[in-house]
């Protein structure tokens, strides 16, 4: 029997042969009277029904912000090696300042056959976000997995770092050494990891009785120019420590301290968060929060393969919360007054 085009099953079914491809595929838009009618007819004409969706069902979405930053560099590299493992093809989607966009990545990700997606970050991490976005894809069944969105809104898989530990640890290290004056240098207020580590402050500073100038508080863009610019402010209301809410930040408060004339650790300490590569290599190694990226690059991949295997937990809410680790190195020291 001759090969079977779209077109010819079109044509007997009256109907476009975009119809006919949303049918094979499982995509929705279509009538259940029409959907019937299209397999009606392939039956008649001798054709197998082969989705497309079980075709590529060893491609997956990894969608990540900017990889210059080396937290997501390095959860990306781990998630593929993984992916490898287990003959999965990854569709690597990243968007940046310079172009392209969450939002426009996942409109083309529901036109395509793929059998899974892992976030790395995204909107769904910012207050008041419309999730809607996510659910049409949880909706399909297609299985999700969200590192660190602290917010559970989608059906899913979720990994994260607890955000408010990481604070905590960074504000006893400095408050052992002495420090009261401590400034917080964090992202967008709007941004949920971000306010769960100011509430986590916020809390230290009421258990320890320590009342906090809000001044010392910070709140900017993920980048080292912006860090340096808002940890220089934090150095001049007389912070004698810093604690950042990413390694970036750290690196920029690094260079504000050395604006102006301030020694590290001997006049202020600055603590990072993330321990991105090469952290241990810059002068002063920088004490930093570990996430353990090794361990939830699994713990993702774990969940992404549990919900292929069975779709019913595509439909939960599943989170994993994993605690960072402290690693004290040259860039803490005990308290100088600068006054």
């Amino acid at each position: 029997m001759p090969t079977r085009t779209l077109a010819d099953i079109a044509t007997k079914a009256g109907v476009s042969q975009a119809t006919i491809s949303r049918v094979i595929n499982d995509k929705p838009g279509v009538s259940d009277d029409t959907r019937q009618s299209v397999l009606k007819t392939m039956q008649e004409l001798g054709i197998e029904r082969k989705s497309a969706k079980a075709a590529d069902s060893k491609l997956v979405a990894l969608i990540s912000p900017d990889l210059s930053n080396p937290i997501f560099s390095s959860f990306t590299t781990h998630i593929s090696i993984l992916m490898a493992q287990q003959q999965i093809l990854p569709i690597l989607c990243v968007y940046t300042i310079m172009g392209g966009s969450e939002t426009s990545y996942l409109a083309m990700l529901k036109e395509r056959p793929i059998s899974g997606a892992i976030f790395l970050s995204g909107t769904y991490d910012t207050v008041g976000t419309d999730i809607s976005i996510y659910q049409d894809l949880a909706d399909r069944k297609i299985p999700l997995a969200f590192l660190n969105a602290s917010a559970h809104g989608v059906d899913g898989y979720y990994v994260e770092s607890d955000d408010a530990a990481a604070m905590t640890m960074a504000l006893n290290h400095l408050t052992n050494l002495g420090h009261k004056k401590i400034g917080l240098l964090l992202g967008d207020k709007e941004h949920y990891p971000t306010r769960n580590k100011y509430l986590a402050a916020q809390n230290f500073f009421k258990l320890r009785g320590l009342k906090h100038d809000s001044r010392l508080t910070a709140w900017t863009t993920y980048g080292i120019g912006s860090g340096q610019m808002a940890a220089k402010k934090l150095f001049l209301h007389g912070a004698t420590a810093i604690v950042c809410a990413s390694d970036q930040l750290a690196l920029g408060a690094m260079k504000a301290a050395a604006s102006l004339g301030l020694d590290i650790p001997h006049d202020v300490s600055i603590i990072g968060y993330d321990d991105s590569t090469a952290m241990n290599y810059i002068s002063p190694a920088l004490t930093t929060v570990r996430q353990p990226v090794t361990i939830m690059s699994q713990a993702l991949m774990n969940g992404l393969l549990a919900m292929q295997a069975d779709s019913d937990l595509a439909a939960k809410r599943d989170v994993l919360l994993y605690e960072p680790e402290l690693i004290v190195r040259a860039s803490t020291g005990a308290c100088r007054d600068r006054n």
